[in-house]
């Protein structure tokens, strides 16, 4: 009979493939912004979302915060690389005004992060209390990473195009919510449980949005189905 831990093991490796290609899928839209040397009318703010949401599970997933987290930290390093290497295409091709923007919003979530690891390590001395802090600001920053790409809903909304709706996205979050939920079930995990279920339902209003507008996409405006805009994901 499988064990708990072994289930766990597995559901943990399924979420991680799940998650790079979460965070694989804006590859389709920097390669439009690198060839066509514009933003167009993508927004950096969902990658800014998601650097911030790795960077809170990696501190989560480390062994003086919350012990036998490995597959949590493995994934969203390599989440954290890849948004930071869309953020520099972005970075490249946008305007003076957004790259401030861009900068600021780094610089602050690197000094946000330094204050509450400084606090997690001072004021708080046993694993269950630094796991109930720190989770507690990784589902803040989960839920903003999942529903990031919902910003354009009114857009979308408004135009009754779903150009800029990022479809593989929202279905990558969906099944990316979904999985690391199972896995945090398995051995009960509050702060994944929570991120990862709200992620599954944000994901699944995204489809939901998308299924409605798609056929009123003008022609001439219809995006490819590869033409997605990140959220940004998350993992765990």
């Amino acid at each position: 009979m499988v064990s708990a831990e072994s289930a766990r093991t597995v559901v943990g490796i399924i979420g991680n493939v799940i998650s790079f290609c979460l965070f694989g899928s804006p590859i389709p839209t920097f390669w439009r912004i690198f060839k066509n040397k514009s933003v167009e009318e993508f927004q950096p703010y969902p990658y800014i979302a998601t650097v911030m949401n790795c960077l809170f599970w990696i501190f989560y997933g480390l062994p003086i915060v919350h012990p036998d987290s490995t597959l949590v930290i493995t994934i969203n390093a390599i989440g954290l690389a890849m948004e930071l290497g869309y953020l520099s295409i972005f970075f490249a091709y946008t305007t003076n005004k957004t790259r401030l923007r861009i900068i600021l919003w780094l610089c602050l979530e690197l000094v946000f992060i330094v204050i509450i690891a400084v606090i997690t390590l001072l004021c708080f001395h046993t694993f269950e209390r630094r796991s109930m802090f720190v989770g507690i600001f990784c589902v803040v920053f989960g839920v903003c990473m999942y529903s990031s790409p919902l910003v354009i809903m009114r857009k979308v909304i408004v135009t009754k195009s779903v150009e800029y709706m990022p479809f593989f996205l929202s279905l990558a979050n969906f099944l990316n919510g979904s999985v690391w939920l199972a896995y945090a079930l398995i051995k009960f995990d509050l702060y994944i449980t929570i991120g990862n279920g709200l992620g599954a339902v944000a994901g699944a209003a995204q489809l939901i949005l998308y299924a409605c507008y798609y056929k009123t996409t003008p022609k001439g405006d219809e995006v490819k189905p590869s033409e997605v805009q990140l959220p940004n994901r998350s993992s765990a």
